[in-house]
């Protein structure tokens, strides 16, 4: 009641700082609304409001009707967009953004197909039967936000909180100089405003509607005098002065009252929507038309045509600098929204958005560009304007020195970004771009700090899962033990015999039975078959190694020497297999051994000599010393060595002849290939037989020397084991 009572009375407030610059309002306010047209195509970009962007709900060739959803919202924060007209989907893609970054986003191109072919709707005779529940949703499906400017969704600040609305502002002012789209609409569409007014009023219950309006809007205020009929509406004139239209500006002109630091005007239970919302409120719920077309102000100099049109949501920039006849000048600059909050366009392919209210084409005659910055004489201007009492000049240095948290300190979100300070800078330092990079970075490290602490989070949730895991995993396997445990115990208790202890009785007696002496010999014959393979393994390296000579003696007796190596390797692997060859003989079989091997050596080695003459192993024409030297050194070998010598002389003359039948190996080179093969010019049968010679002492030499260790393993078993064995 104070209040109303104050308000009828003409008492207001003031708020600190504010500036009074040129309004320049004329000559766009001058003439009425007009319609801008459709362009060739529409650019509706996805995102278009504080909050994240809606899911796409249309494909790339789809025909849509005008008012139809083209986006799908998830969320409170999200809002659709819809089609302004209908016509054909032509691309999904990123274009160029109505952003101050210039940055190309994900856009929606919408080619019209003239016809402007509404989609199904239901309009409402009497918003009062609608629950406010049902009407907010109504709002939220059309893509109302707020047409002031900032873009916040229209239903989430109407959505009731815990604390009782004391008013309901609805906020007429438009303080910022060229900008008259607000003023034209109060004066062309005063019954619809009031209208939206009061379904807002329907969803909020306030104890207080006051609807404000800038004294330098005389018109507008007649207009809506003249269309009010309801008492409990306060339509208010305040003060021109910039920025009074500000959100928490004008409610301290209006009440007296200040928004708490981080706080929203909710929280002193007060609601302030644009008269541009209302208007868009009551074509949503009445008419159910979305929001798709906003009034925006084409001003500046450079325009022929100066004014308010109605433009379609989508219309590119360029359309509109061509409909209302642009006269371009060098380096002309095309500002979004005015002087004193807007951003000079990067492309003039971007699109008209929500928030659009103001296209501004100034000559550097009527509005100069920014003049170079200077260094900061701290004259204090900047503190004595600021309408949000900071300190813009802590917050500059502040923010080139990245300091974050004396931003926060000085409570930089306060900031309305309005531009006072700037526009009252002797040194021409363009403090609200500094401010808007500041918060940026700050946004930007608090999103990263947020995605730290959720992947902190995750990493310590899965800790804990895997030692979750873990204790559950040894319980089980505890509990696994325990029944084990039990189980054997009533198996002994029924039985009379521990199980774990059979089983070790038992491994026990089978190395009991095998004895010292069984596993000596094992651990022997390991050895011994180890040996033997690397044998085998150095006679093939040297068999691959060796070069032949004129007649291939050389790579024959290689190969004869590896073939006789496996050979013998098989026969005593065989051999011990079947128990053919004792580990350890006694010393008086050994003897009898050798003394009657001495026929059969020689027998056999004869034999064996006079195969691989018939292969063509070894020449007819050895000299006696070879013969003798071989038979000599075969004496003291064992009988199952010479069979196996014996053995693999006649797989090697196999071979050899089977070789020779193939066409490998020739058995007897004419003599003038011999002669022609020869290096040194002698004879071919001399170098024949020397090599011949030289490879039948290293095969005796490698046999002794076999011989002697194997006679050397035999020595080593004591002679107990060898009496053993007799």
């Amino acid at each position: 009641m104070s209040l109303l009572q104050d308000l009828n009375a003409g008492k207001l407030h003031g708020f600190h700082g504010g500036i009074h610059p040129p309004e320049r309002k004329a000559p766009a306010n001058l003439t009425p609304i007009s319609h801008a047209g459709l362009p060739e195509e529409l650019i509706l970009q996805v995102r278009q409001h504080i909050g994240q962007p809606a899911r796409l709900r249309v494909e790339v060739g789809e025909r849509v009707l005008r008012g139809q959803p083209l986006t799908e919202p998830l969320n409170p924060m999200m809002i659709p967009v819809h089609a302004p007209t209908s016509g054909t989907i032509v691309a999904i893609e990123d274009r160029p953004l109505c952003h101050p970054s210039g940055l190309d986003g994900l856009c929606i191109v919408l080619k019209p197909d003239g016809e402007d072919e509404w989609r199904p709707r239901y309009p409402v005779a009497d918003f009062r039967l609608l629950a406010p529940d049902v009407l907010l949703e109504r709002i939220h499906e059309a893509g109302i936000t707020g047409l002031g400017g900032a873009g916040f969704p229209a239903h989430v600040k109407l959505t009731p909180r815990k604390k009782t609305i004391e008013a309901l502002i609805i906020n007429g002012v438009e303080c910022e100089p060229y900008i008259s789209a607000d003023d034209r609409l109060m004066r062309e569409h005063p019954a619809e405003i009031l209208l939206g007014v009061e379904i807002l009023r329907h969803i909020v219950q306030p104890q207080t509607t006051i609807l404000a309006v800038e004294d330098n809007k005389p018109e507008a205020l007649a207009a809506l005098r003249a269309a009010n009929r309801d008492e409990n509406l306060l339509i208010v004139a305040v003060p021109t002065k910039y920025p009074s239209g500000g959100e928490k500006q004008l409610i301290e002109i209006l009440t007296g009252l200040q928004v708490p630091r981080n706080g929203l005007p909710a929280d002193i239970g007060i609601v302030v929507q644009n008269v541009g919302t209302a208007y868009a409120v009551k074509q949503a719920v009445i008419d159910d038309e979305p929001l798709t077309r906003r009034v925006v102000t084409l001003a500046g100099e450079a325009f022929s045509e100066p004014g308010n049109a109605w433009v379609h949501i989508g219309t590119p920039v360029r359309y509109l600098l061509q409909r209302y006849g642009l006269n371009p000048e060098p380096e002309q600059r095309i500002i979004m929204g005015g002087p004193m909050m807007g951003f000079t366009l990067h492309s003039a392919a971007a699109p008209i958005i929500k928030g659009s209210n103001c296209v501004l084409a100034p000559k550097q005659a009527e509005l100069a560009p920014p003049a170079e910055e200077m260094a900061c004489i701290r004259c204090s201007n900047c503190a004595d304007a600021c309408p949000a009492s900071l300190l813009p000049q802590q917050l500059y240095w502040y923010a080139r020195s990245q300091d974050h948290d004396k931003l926060n300190n000085h409570h930089l979100f306060d900031c309305i970004e309005c531009g006072a300070c700037a526009y009252v800078c002797p040194s021409s330092i363009p403090l609200v771009q500094y401010y808007r990079v500041a918060k940026a970075d700050i946004r930007h490290a608090q999103r990263e700090a947020e995605l730290a602490e959720r992947a902190r989070q995750r990493f310590e949730a899965r800790q804990q899962r895997l030692t979750r895991e873990k204790e559950e995993r040894q319980a089980r396997q505890a509990k696994a033990a325990a029944e084990r445990k039990a189980r054997m115990a009533e198996q002994a208790a029924a039985g009379g015999e521990d199980p774990v202890a059979a089983a070790l009785a038992r491994v026990k007696a089978r190395q009991q039975e095998q004895g010292p002496d069984d596993m000596a010999a094992a651990r022997a014959a390991r050895k011994e078959e180890a040996r033997r393979n690397r044998e085998l393994k150095q006679a093939q390296a040297g068999s691959s190694s060796g070069e032949p000579d004129a007649n291939g003696s050389a790579e024959t007796d290689k190969k004869s020497a590896v073939a006789a190596a496996v050979a013998r390797a098989k026969a005593r692997k065989a051999a011990q297999e079947a128990g053919a060859v004792p580990t350890a003989a006694p010393p008086a079989a050994q003897t009898d051994s050798a003394a009657t091997g001495d026929s059969a050596a020689t027998d056999d080695k004869k034999a064996a000599i006079k195969a691989a003459q018939e292969a063509g192993a070894v020449p007819t024409a050895a000299p006696p010393a070879e013969q003798t030297d071989s038979a000599t050194t075969g004496d003291s070998a064992a009988a199952d060595d010479k069979k196996a010598a014996i053995k693999a002389a006649v797989a090697r003359a196999k071979a050899r002849k089977a070789e020779q039948e193939a066409g490998a190996a020739p058995t007897a080179a004419p003599p003038a290939a011999q002669t022609d093969s020869a290096a040194t010019g002698v004879s071919a049968a001399a170098d024949d037989k020397k090599a011949a010679i030289k490879a039948a002492v290293a095969r005796a030499k490698a046999r002794k020397a076999e011989q002697a260790a194997e006679a050397e393993k035999q020595a080593a078993f004591t002679p107990s084991d060898r009496e053993d064995e007799s």
